[in-house]
């Protein structure tokens, strides 16, 4: 297999990931299937809030899903890019919560993977190896069985 192979693997791997979980975590704000979403944030922001929490979290599950959606469009890089700085300013509401702070390492974490799937987007788009539409998040899936 050729390097471009195995990139194109990777990319497609995060691209699938970045945009599924957001959707997914989007979409349970408002249903609380995963956990109750309000756990998570701060009690300082919780302070500073203009509406309830309940509502906050609404408003979060729509940018969350609105940046899922993003990644399987065109804007793939920029989404990426707002998804590493999303996940980032979760790990500093996770940190001051003072008791999540193993899931503000997490998303500290992927955080830096959002980062190398725009950069690595970044690189498709410089190199112009293929398009963003070329390898869809199924093919990824079949590629791996």
């Amino acid at each position: 297999m050729t390097d471009t192979t195995y990139q194109d693997r990777a990319w497609g791997t995060l691209r699938l990931v970045y945009g599924l979980v957001p959707l997914l975590a989007g979409l349970d704000k408002f249903f609380n299937v995963l956990t109750q979403w309000d756990q998570y944030l701060s009690p300082e922001v919780v302070q500073i809030l203009p509406v309830p929490a309940p509502v906050f979290m609404g408003v979060i599950g729509m940018v969350e899903i609105a940046v899922g959606a993003a990644v399987f469009s065109r804007w793939t890089k920029q989404a990426a890019y707002l998804a590493a700085a999303w996940l980032g300013a979760i790990a500093l509401n996770l940190a001051t919560t003072g008791t999540h702070f193993d899931v503000a390492v997490r998303d500290v974490a992927m955080a830096a993977g959002a980062y190398a799937l725009a950069q690595l987007t970044a690189a498709r788009e410089t190199n112009k190896v293929r398009s963003h539409e070329s390898l869809d998040p199924a093919e990824v899936i079949l590629t791996h069985l």
